[in-house]
């Protein structure tokens, strides 16, 4: 098990490079994890994070109910730098999801230094709440770093944040909207997915 994996299953915080910019993860079963990463954060604790998993096939495993073609959704846009909102009929990790159960956020970053994890981890940007995201560990907040349990290095990521992409309709009718402008652009999507 990697030093990330032992602080995640302690009920740690670690800060870690994505494929986007560098983030904070914790146990999205632990309430008192969360309720760390998200004071570190300095962010209120209603709002929605996401669940990330390192590999697609286990975040397929681990959420059997997406139809297929939601499914085939994720195949064409994962593992890549985007952030996806999906239907959550089943309310799966209820600390990830806010106000709002019933949606998920999944992100499922690209080959990275930390391919190898099996856990499941609830994260965000490592960056106090409306701060800018650090793109090398030098720009990381003092506060977030002495607030986090480990801290893993890795290079510095592209620098730019994923794009949050609503895909709660998609297996009714094919329709997405891109609600926040990121890493991949709105084209760079919709190709995506009409090629499936």
């Amino acid at each position: 098990m990697s030093a990330f994996e032992r602080c995640i299953a302690a009920g740690g915080v670690a800060v870690f490079p994505a494929d986007t910019v560098y983030g904070l993860a914790c146990d999205p079963a632990s309430p008192a994890a969360v309720a760390r990463l998200y004071e570190i954060k300095r962010r209120r604790p209603d709002k929605p994070a996401a669940i990330m998993f390192f590999a697609l096939e286990r975040a397929l495993a681990a959420l059997p109910e997406l139809e297929p073609r939601l499914r085939g959704a994720l195949q064409a846009l994962l593992p890549g730098s985007v952030t996806l909102l999906l239907p959550n009929p089943l309310a799966r990790y209820p600390l990830a999801c806010g106000p709002d159960p019933w949606t998920l956020g999944l992100r499922v970053p690209g080959p990275g230094p930390l391919a190898e994890v099996t856990l499941a981890v609830l994260q965000s940007s490592a960056n106090p709440s409306g701060g800018a995201d650090p793109r090398t560990l030098d720009e990381l907040d003092p506060a977030v770093r002495d607030g986090a349990d480990l801290v893993v290095g890795g290079g510095p990521p592209p620098g730019t944040p994923s794009p949050v992409v609503d895909l709660r309709g998609y297996a009714r009718d094919g329709g997405f909207r891109v609600l926040r402008e990121g890493a991949l652009a709105h084209d760079q999507i919709a190709a995506a997915l009409a090629a499936r």
